[in-house]
């Protein structure tokens, strides 16, 4: 049952009552009816606006999502993750050679974040600092300063 259904049926209770259309309490009671009438009226408008918004918004995301794949693809691709689909970037490993001991280790992108590891082949401690702009020719990165 909708909210203006469930108004009716309160209204329809309340004319069941048969009460005196002059006194107060009538009155009172009348008042907060037609309140909750409209009430309703304006929350099935507002239900209504949100939905045909929510609908505008998914179509902009869609055809946003068609410009940056177009733009991007004619650019020749950018190498920084957050172009891409970040659940393949967060699936993604990473091989490292220890330099000491010449082991290759998986990385995962967890595991650089932390900013460094023990080999676990000699015990070395390995630090790891990068820079998204290496290799990113998106220009995303460029400071909008130009500092």
């Amino acid at each position: 049952m909708t909210n203006s259904e469930r108004a009716s049926y309160i209204r329809g209770l309340m004319d069941g009552l048969e009460l005196d259309p002059n006194a107060k309490e009538t009155k009172v009671l009348n008042a907060m009816v037609e309140l909750l009438d409209d009430l309703c009226l304006s929350v099935e408008e507002l239900e209504d606006g949100f939905g045909e918004l929510s609908e505008q918004v998914d179509e902009i995301d869609e055809d946003l999502g068609n410009l940056e794949e177009d733009y991007y693809e004619a650019e020749g691709g950018c190498s920084c993750h957050h172009h891409g689909d970040i659940d393949d970037f967060d699936e993604a490993e990473f091989e490292v050679t220890c330099p000491s001991c010449g082991d290759t280790i998986e990385l995962t992108d967890d595991l650089l974040e932390e900013g460094g590891i023990v080999c676990p082949g000699c015990g070395e401690t390995l630090e790891f600092e990068f820079d998204d702009e290496d290799g990113c020719d998106c220009g995303c990165h460029e400071d909008p300063e130009g500092e």
